[in-house]
């Protein structure tokens, strides 16, 4: 179940700079389980808990959009009798989450190679996806068998396939037409990434999106990362100026306007 209300910031979030797309790299559940001498498939059941209470506070606060990094194309080369656990685990939460996230008006999406994952997890997520297809508090947005490479080098695919039957020209395609062939067509672009566990790297999460994302590390292990974590994520990017190339004098004017 999805844990009880979580309560605002006591300081509150100014909406008009409120992000509308957090990005999550969830990582640190095997260290985390490590440390305690537990299994790595415990580390994940605790990540599980963590991610409940995240989804809580994303609706509750106003976010639009929230994208977990929850099993990327290089995963699959870990441990098979870890990847059938991990698998498991996934049905395990959607089954048992669904009903919380219609309850709590939340649309589950999912973005990767689908179809590569097992038949009885695609059988569940769809299910899923269907079932809270309404929601409009929050889209919780899940990247399966994922890869920022295989993302673009898919869309690239369909681009071709649509060039070669007619339906698009070389002269139609420019940044906005490509991004409706990516994986997240229809959402915005993540305005703040956070990465717990410490590494500073991509991982190959959402490269083309990311472009003008502003980016927040922690060395906390995903299973420990709480609301309040969250809080200072966002409470950090409020404090920073997004320039996307303009020169801090023109962000200015143009905010005053």
């Amino acid at each position: 179940m999805i844990p009880p209300d979580i309560p605002v910031p006591a300081r509150g979030f100014p909406r008009r700079t409120l992000p509308s797309h957090i990005a999550i790299i969830m990582d640190g559940n095997g260290r985390w389980a490590q440390q305690r001498g537990l299994p790595r498939i415990e580390g994940h059941r605790a990540g599980v808990a963590a991610a409940r209470e995240i989804v809580k506070a994303c609706r509750q606060w106003g976010l639009q959009v929230l994208t977990l990094y929850t099993f990327s194309v290089e995963n699959w080369r870990r441990p098979r009798s870890e990847t059938l656990a991990l698998m498991k685990l996934f049905e395990e939460f959607i089954q048992r989450e669904s009903s919380e996230l219609v309850a709590n008006d939340i649309q589950l999406r999912a973005i990767g190679r689908i179809e590569g994952l097992p038949g009885s997890t695609q059988k569940v997520l769809g299910e899923a996806i269907q079932l809270t297809r309404d929601g409009r508090s929050l889209i919780l947005n899940l990247a399966l068998n994922y890869g920022g490479r295989s993302e673009i080098v898919d869309a690239v695919r369909s681009l071709i396939q649509e060039i070669q039957a007619g339906r698009l020209t070389g002269e139609e395609l420019n940044e906005e037409t490509f991004g409706r062939y990516l994986y997240t067509a229809g959402l915005p672009d993540p305005d703040l990434v956070i990465r717990t566990g410490g590494e500073m790297r991509l991982s190959n999460f959402l490269l083309y999106q990311l472009a003008y994302a502003e980016l927040w590390v922690t060395p906390t292990y995903w299973p420990d990362f709480t609301p309040h974590h969250l809080e200072e994520a966002i409470s950090s990017y409020q404090r920073r100026e997004r320039r996307f190339g303009m020169t801090g004098e023109q962000c200015r004017r143009m905010r005053s306007l």
